[in-house]
């Protein structure tokens, strides 16, 4: 269950590029050690070593994956960006079984309306968050509408919560 929550878009750009800073310098210093060590230990000296170079990179990108997948995940200076790629994440499993969605809200599915309201918040979220006005003013019109009809029908209009399980009820359905 993945919810929306109330987050400044400024606030959130400093942590996020903070965030982003820190686990970049991780990365250099893990792939120009991990390198370096590489070379020493089973380089040449004067030969090409390129081959452990590239070792000590991609074992840098392996550890800081897993730094920043485990350890790092629960960290509060992490978790603006952890709840940012939460979000796009599940609006992107909206994205994809999309036209199930609209099918449902067509047919005035209860289950549908709530996921395509959810979208719509997310997506008013998300481009606040990234500073992507003109993509937003986009959306407007469709919002309303749906908002409008999900009024007319008695459905709570704030869908703050979107279950994963929806989704597997539309595309079976």
């Amino acid at each position: 269950m993945f919810e929306l929550k109330a987050c400044d878009p400024v606030t959130y750009r400093q942590q996020t590029r903070r965030s982003t800073l820190i686990v970049a310098m991780l990365f250099l210093a893990l792939a120009m050690l991990l390198s370096s060590a590489a070379v020493m230990l089973f380089g040449e000296p004067g030969a090409d070593n390129f081959r452990f170079n590239v070792g000590g990179v991609f074992a840098g990108v392996l550890i800081t994956v897993a730094l920043v997948r485990g350890p790092f995940w629960s960290q509060p200076w992490l978790a603006p960006a952890v709840y940012g790629w939460q979000l796009k994440r599940s609006l992107m499993r909206v994205t994809n079984v999309m036209h199930k969605v609209t099918e449902g809200v067509q047919a005035n599915d209860p289950t549908a309306m709530k996921v395509l309201r959810f979208y719509h918040l997310g997506l008013t979220q998300m481009h606040a968050l990234d500073a992507n006005s003109s993509a937003q003013a986009q959306l407007v019109g469709e919002m309303q509408a749906h908002q409008a009809k999900l009024q007319a029908l008695g459905i709570d209009t704030a869908q703050n919560r979107f279950d994963p399980a929806w989704l597997e009820r539309l595309k079976s359905a």
